[in-house]
């Protein structure tokens, strides 16, 4: 049976299995968010939204979770070709 997709993301992050974005990265900076903050929103998320890029046919993810200070925050998600995680964009909600 496949693991569900918010096993595999919590998976993913707690082997340090992931790669964030440069977009992502300036996202946070914008936030004031840190890579703890990052985890935490993709450790205690639950996922809100499926996509599939137009473009490309790839399924994305939008995950809701909290960062370390309790604030709500959404992430967006893929899965690699080598089944590692890949952080599009995140946000505070």
């Amino acid at each position: 049976m496949a693991q569900s997709t918010i096993v595999r993301i919590r998976n993913c992050v707690r082997s340090l299995n992931y790669v964030v974005s440069i977009h992502a990265v300036e996202e946070l900076d914008d936030d004031n968010l840190t890579i703890l903050d990052l985890e935490n929103i993709l450790l205690t998320s639950e996922v809100v939204e499926r996509q599939r890029d137009r473009r490309t046919h790839e399924r994305k993810f939008v995950v809701r979770g909290a960062t370390v200070g309790g604030l709500q925050a959404e992430a967006v998600v893929k899965f690699g070709p080598l089944g590692n995680l890949f952080v599009i964009t995140v946000y505070l909600v």
